[in-house]
C-alpha cells in the first residue's frame, strides 16, 4: 500500500511539473500591434527600458490607474515621455491587437486618449481567446497621440496596461529610430539548457520545446519556454516564448 501511495504521489508531482513548464512564466498580455511601448522595448527598438524587455506581458497594476506602467515601479521607464517613443502612422480608426499568454476572465477593455475614454468593450466576465482585436475610432483626433489601453480582469482587483504611440493622419514620424544611448537589449536571456531541434517554419498547433529553432518572416528564433503554439503567438509577438537569433 505504501509503495502504491508513493508511486501516485510521484506521478502527481511529475504531472504538475510538466504543466508548470508548459505554462508561460509571468503570463498575461499586451498590445503587439500597433506596437505598444513594452513591445517596442522587447523588440530592442528603444534603449534602456529595464526589466520590461523580458516581460512585456506583465504590466499589471490596480484597476483605475492612468499610467503606462500600471503603477509598477519595475516598469517606470514606460512612463518616461522623453525616451523618444516611435509613433506608428495610422488613420482615424485603429485596430489594436492583444497577445494574451494567460486568458484571464475579463470584465472590460478600455481605451483612453489623455483623460478621455474613447472606447470600451464589455466581455461580461468571459474568457478571451489567445488573441483579441478591437477596432477603435479616434474621434477625429490628428497628429501625435498616446493611447492608453486597459485590460480589466473580472475576478481580481487588477488590470493590465499598454500605451501605444500613434501619428494620426499627416506627419512623418520615424517609426524605427536608432537608439542613441545605452546597449540594445535582447528580447530575453539566452537559455543554457534544453534540446535543439532542426530549424523549421513556425506553425500554430505545434508543440515546441526549449531550444527548438524556427524561422518566421525571414528571421530565425529559438524557443525559450516550452509551449504549444496558438494563432497570434507568432515569434515576434511573444518574446517571452521566443528569442530572435
Amino acid at each position: 500500500m505504501r509503495r502504491t501511495i508513493n508511486f501516485l504521489a510521484a506521478a502527481i508531482i511529475a504531472i504538475g511539473a510538466t504543466v508548470f513548464i508548459a505554462t508561460p512564466a509571468h503570463a498575461h498580455g499586451y498590445i503587439s500591434s500597433p506596437p505598444s511601448r513594452q513591445a517596442m522595448c522587447a523588440q530592442g527598438r528603444v534603449a534602456n527600458c529595464g526589466e520590461i524587455i523580458y516581460e512585456p506581458q506583465s504590466v499589471e497594476g490596480p484597476k483605475g490607474l492612468r499610467s503606462c506602467s500600471g503603477g509598477n515601479s519595475r516598469f517606470a521607464q514606460l512612463d518616461n515621455e522623453s525616451k523618444g517613443w516611435p509613433a506608428t502612422s495610422v488613420g482615424g480608426s485603429v485596430t489594436f491587437n492583444w497577445v494574451l499568454t494567460a486568458r484571464h476572465a475579463t470584465s472590460t477593455w478600455e481605451y483612453y486618449v489623455g483623460g478621455t475614454r474613447i472606447a470600451v468593450f464589455n466581455d461580461q466576465g468571459r474568457q478571451p481567446g489567445a488573441t483579441v482585436s478591437h477596432s477603435v475610432n479616434l474621434g477625429g483626433r490628428s497628429g501625435r497621440q498616446k493611447v492608453l489601453a486597459i485590460w480589466n480582469i473580472a475576478d481580481t482587483p487588477n488590470a493590465f496596461y499598454s500605451c501605444v504611440d500613434l501619428q494620426v493622419g499627416g506627419g512623418s514620424p520615424n517609426p524605427n529610430p536608432t537608439p542613441t544611448t545605452g546597449p540594445t537589449p535582447t528580447a530575453s536571456p539566452t537559455p543554457t539548457t534544453g534540446p535543439t531541434t532542426p530549424a523549421g517554419t513556425w506553425a500554430a498547433g505545434t508543440a515546441y520545446q526549449v531550444g527548438s529553432q524556427v524561422t518566421y518572416g525571414g528571421a530565425s528564433y529559438r524557443c525559450i519556454q516550452a509551449h504549444t503554439a496558438l494563432p497570434g503567438w507568432e515569434p515576434p509577438n511573444v518574446p517571452v516564448l521566443w528569442q530572435r537569433l
